[in-house]
């Protein structure tokens, strides 16, 4: 079978394409400490949602990465588990944002955001690209039917929790101005993992819904691996990345110990970046920077 339209490998050549120019002069060694929702983290590189890495790794998985996470000073995203595991994961005391996905049961969707107000996560949302399954038709997760959300309905659930609710799935201008005008108090950038072929790699529409969003923060997801690659969305408008299938490597190798390795080491390697284009802070990092061949 062809691979021409996987969209994991469209987005890893349109992420190697873009280029870095250095600027030494007046430079200096920069922070990457970063603010969201309030609080304050030691970069802007977080893991991406995941769900279920007990079930689909081995038991353990899901407190490993978010154990690493807090260790290395980093936010957690996490996707579909039971309220339980969301219990579990939060009492490392990571700060957590949890994307629930978009059951046909809406109720549903309501407990698991009182859930997440209950635990004192840091954010929660809602993952719109899990609505349809590869015929077209709902999508089915673990035996559970999904639905697509309304725009009424995504304003509903975002005037309906004190937390800061994330839009994730977003990938073009149509959408970001609907999540907006929602209420949305951040959009995650993403094709979740090539759900559909030839998806748009996350960074080439960035900039244009940069321009819609102002000081709404957006994060984006797919093929971020490293804190280069974290430098080039930061300079394109994002407030931050999620790295995923890279943390699952590295919860194999070395458990928490290996999440917290991997996350300072993308840190590392983005103060790198910022070090050598002139970047003092996360705020003052020039898109002019980056170059596409």
């Amino acid at each position: 079978m062809s691979d021409a339209g996987n969209s994991n490998r469209i987005t890893r050549q349109y992420i190697d394409s873009l280029l870095i120019e250095t600027r030494y002069l007046d430079s200096v060694c920069p922070t990457a400490q970063y603010s969201l929702f309030g609080e304050t983290f030691a970069s802007p590189i977080m893991t991406a949602a995941l769900s279920h890495l007990d079930r689909f790794m081995f038991p353990g998985a899901a407190l490993a990465l978010s154990q690493g996470a807090k260790d290395a000073g980093c936010a957690l995203w996490y996707g579909m588990a039971e309220t339980t595991e969301i219990d579990a994961l939060s009492s490392t005391g990571a700060r957590m944002i949890e994307i629930i996905k978009p059951y046909a049961d809406r109720e549903e969707i309501c407990r698991r955001i009182r859930h997440a107000e209950e635990k004192g996560l840091l954010a929660v949302g809602v993952d719109i690209d899990h609505s349809f399954g590869p015929e077209g038709g709902p999508d089915i997760v673990n035996g559970i039917e999904m639905r697509p959300l309304t725009s009424r309905e995504l304003s509903d659930l975002c005037a309906s929790t004190r937390l800061p609710f994330v839009v994730k799935g977003i990938l073009s201008a149509w959408d970001a101005d609907r999540a907006l005008s929602a209420g949305a108090r951040g959009l995650l950038i993403s094709h979740h993992n090539n759900r559909i072929e030839y998806a748009l790699p996350p960074l080439a529409i960035l900039p244009e819904i940069k321009k819609m969003a102002g000081d709404i923060p957006l994060f984006v997801d797919c093929e971020i691996q490293s804190g280069m690659d974290a430098f080039k969305a930061l300079a394109l408008g994002a407030s931050g990345v999620c790295i995923g299938r890279p943390l699952m490597t590295a919860i194999k190798n070395g458990m928490a110990a290996g999440v917290t390795a991997y996350l300072n080491h993308a840190a590392g390697e983005l103060k790198k970046a910022m070090a050598f284009t002139g970047s003092p802070d996360l705020a003052h990092i020039d898109p002019g920077v980056i170059h596409r061949i």
